[in-house]
């Protein structure tokens, strides 16, 4: 499952998954650029005793470069100023004092050449590569690609996800609801998890558990869709259809069941036409650990986004796990006064318990072969909101 690449325009293209290399239209700085509003001038002179200069002319920002005429002459300068020809310092404006056209440095100021002055091509040449393709778009990354000249850019297309709640229990906010009821939240949850990595173009169903209707309905959504992730009806359960269902709609199954609490029952496959199909468990904390542990990283490796590096903290109490799973733990960050990541963990009471994942900042991975992890000891971190 690959993404295509659409060119989008720069005003539309942040928080997109970069598919060109970008590289730097001229030198940047184009030109031995001004830092500091005041006075360009001949170091020369100055370092020869010259404190008193003739103002020749004004340079500001956007200016044609001027040339000094005489080593007894200067040129007001703007910050963003190209350096005038023939100068090799400027003089702060605090440190100078402008009477008609003469401006003279204070008497107790030492300069030095070249100060305040960033060199052309200091930050990189014509040419260089400043963005690698792979690369989520940033706000930063805006400025460099509107530095190199380009109104659209490459871009990785936004998949279209179909998010599919299923269930009788479920109802949504706003209806009625029985005493044996519950609100139907993994769908607005695993949306705004989608939206929140730049996936906004998200659908949401809510299909009741009659095989009938799930065959019809998830057919149409997979012919529809680019992804599929489904919440709830994968476990043993008599009114569990959702595998049998996608069996029959063409969906080959890949894997079912994963090694790990909670989210031991989650569904993996790919459609007739490629599409990739998530049935997630039910429990609202299996169903968010699924969708941020396997949902997302699969998205970002469709849309070629680069790898990042593993992200590790350090425990700040002992945790002790029994059963032989890997488990994955909420936790609440803090730095430590040294400068270290600290994991506090924030256990649910159960993988139904979701009011307890408010304020968490992701979750750590403990590895199923060992059941104990003493206070410091490293361990994977997977944040909620990935970088």
């Amino acid at each position: 499952m690959t993404f295509k690449a659409v060119d989008v325009a720069l005003a539309d293209a942040a928080g997109r998954i970069l598919r060109q290399s970008i590289k730097a239209e001229r030198d940047q700085p184009p030109f031995d650029r001004v830092m500091m509003d005041g006075i360009a001038v001949d170091y020369a002179s100055l370092s020869n005793g010259a404190r008193q200069f003739i103002i020749q002319a004004t340079q500001a920002a956007g200016d044609p470069v001027q040339s000094l005429q005489d080593s007894g002459h200067c040129i007001e300068i703007m910050t963003g100023a190209v350096m005038p020809k023939n100068t090799d310092c400027v003089i702060p404006v605090e440190r100078i004092d402008v009477k008609g056209n003469i401006a003279e440095v204070e008497a107790d100021y030492t300069a030095a050449q070249n100060q305040f002055i960033h060199p052309r091509g200091s930050d990189h040449r014509k040419g260089v590569e400043v963005l690698v393709a792979g690369t989520m778009i940033s706000p930063m990354d805006i400025a460099i690609i509107a530095s190199c000249g380009l109104e659209t850019v490459s871009v990785s297309q936004r998949p279209l996800l179909s998010v599919i709640s299923t269930g009788n229990e479920l109802v949504p906010p706003g209806q009625p609801i029985e005493d044996h009821q519950v609100r139907l939240s993994n769908g607005p949850a695993l949306i705004a998890m989608l939206q929140g990595q730049g996936f906004d173009r998200c659908t949401h169903d809510h299909l009741v558990d009659e095989r009938q209707l799930l065959e019809k309905s998830l057919a149409a959504h997979l012919d529809q869709s680019d992804v599929m992730i489904l919440s709830g009806g994968v476990s043993m359960g008599k009114a569990d259809y959702v595998p049998q269902v996608l069996a029959d709609l063409g969906v080959s199954l890949i894997f079912h069941k994963i090694s790990q609490r909670p989210g031991l029952p989650m569904w993996f496959g790919i459609g007739p036409k490629n599409q990739a199909v998530f049935a997630l468990p039910g429990n609202p904390v299996s169903t968010l650990i699924c969708c941020r542990q396997y949902v997302l990283p699969a998205l970002f490796l469709a849309s070629g986004r680069r790898a990042r590096g593993k992200e590790t903290a350090l425990l700040s109490e002992d945790v002790t796990f029994n059963p032989s799973l890997t488990c994955f733990l909420p936790v609440r960050l803090e730095g430590s006064s040294d400068g270290k990541l600290l994991a506090q963990p924030a256990p649910t009471n159960t993988s139904g318990d979701f009011a307890s994942l408010s304020g968490t900042d992701g979750y750590i991975e403990l590895d199923k072969e060992t059941d104990k992890f003493p206070k410091g000891s490293a361990v994977s971190l997977h944040r909620w909101s990935t970088p």
